[in-house]
């Protein structure tokens, strides 16, 4: 595995971080919004990738899971604390492309803890 962290580690910051269950985060990757933003330069973007795969991981029994997902699941919970560092934009959070990104790699920072 290619983080540092232990699996148990990732497993919580992942639970903490990933709040879209897998069908919101199927129907969101299927709309226009999230194919908006990203790196694609015309073709699926990096986090529409990762959304997809996180779908998978999530439906997936954590005794089950393989060390891609595992090293995938680490990626996802640093980039989620990096692009939530960075902060938002003060108007418009709802429509921004910050927030779509973030909800690509399966975190919506306006979902309230339920």
């Amino acid at each position: 595995m290619s983080s540092s962290k232990s699996r148990d580690e990732i497993w919580s910051e992942w639970r903490d971080l990933v709040n879209l269950a897998p069908a919101e985060l199927e129907d969101w990757l299927s709309s226009e919004e999230s194919k908006s933003v990203g790196d694609g330069e015309g073709g699926e973007s990096t986090g529409h990738k990762s959304g997809r795969r996180i779908v998978e991981i999530k439906r997936t029994n954590k005794g089950e899971l393989t060390d891609d997902q595992w090293d995938h699941m680490a990626t996802v919970v640093g980039y989620i604390k990096r692009h939530l560092a960075q902060g938002g934009p003060d108007d418009g959070v709802e429509n921004s492309n910050w927030r779509y990104s973030l909800m690509n790699w399966g975190h919506d920072p306006l979902k309230k803890d339920s």
